[in-house]
């Protein structure tokens, strides 16, 4: 189905006929409408990241963040996509475009209408502010047992930001943490290696004796069932908070 576009007409029509025509007939009606290809959604994509990169956040860059989210790219998604492009396109280019892209998006649910819509679209409950641990998450994290016999199983959440400080878990024989991602975006990243996006039905094997720290994307709710190995002689080792830099550095 062809994208219609009448703006270069309407715009330019009698000043320069010809550039109305290959906006509105060709670039439009030919090139956006490829869907074969590429579908309207990945275009938007493309198109918001090539205007941001070029630091062009004026009229042209407005109309095209409210295509992309007519083409279904969300309010998560869009923060993510400039979040990433922010670190190759540059970091006052993404300041701009956020303010724009947030006007798009104004429409954007509460904090609350978010936690309730994640926690909908799990089969485990979020569970209660995790308290005892408080201190040694950055952000607030939710705790929901889901089995505390036999193996230790339990399904933890982070708001959007959230993550737990550095830690091991220390062990004479076996031990160390199953996560078993089951909705939202997060991350996980162990000392000295590069951090690995998680994301529904991922799952990650945490031996014994390595430091590590796991928690949400910066834009997105995550969950993950944390299934505790039997050990002989366990403990976790709470280590420093993960800083903001490394934070970030997680994202590239």
């Amino acid at each position: 189905m062809a994208v219609k576009q009448t703006a270069g007409r309407d715009s330019l029509g009698e000043f320069a006929p010809k550039f109305a025509q290959l906006n509105d007939d060709v670039l439009f009606g030919e090139v956006w409408s490829r869907e074969n290809k590429l579908s309207l959604r990945d275009r938007s994509l493309v198109t918001v990241v090539s205007l941001m990169a070029q630091g062009l956040t004026d009229s042209s860059f407005q109309f095209h963040l409210m295509s992309a989210k007519e083409n279904g790219i969300t309010k998560t998604e869009i923060a993510e996509i400039l979040t990433h492009a922010a670190f190759y396109a540059g970091w006052p280019k993404a300041w701009a475009a956020f303010r724009m892209a947030k006007e798009v998006w104004k429409e954007e649910e509460s904090e609350t209408d978010a936690k309730t819509a994640h926690g909908n679209s799990m089969l485990f409950p979020i569970g209660q502010p995790n308290e005892a641990f408080a201190q040694y998450f950055t952000g607030q994290s939710y705790l929901a047992p889901v089995s505390t016999q036999q193996v230790g199983i339990f399904n933890v959440t982070f708001e959007p930001g959230c993550r737990n400080n550095w830690h091991i878990h220390h062990a004479k024989s076996g031990g160390g943490q199953i996560l078993v991602c089951i909705n939202g975006r997060g991350y996980y990243q162990e000392w000295g290696k590069r951090a690995q996006e998680l994301l529904p039905g991922d799952v990650v094997n945490i031996p014994a004796g390595v430091k590590h720290w796991h928690g949400a994307a910066p834009y997105s709710w995550f969950s993950h069932l944390a299934v505790e190995v039997p050990a002989k002689e366990g403990s976790n080792e709470w280590l420093e908070p993960v800083d903001d830099d490394t934070y970030m550095g997680a994202l590239c």
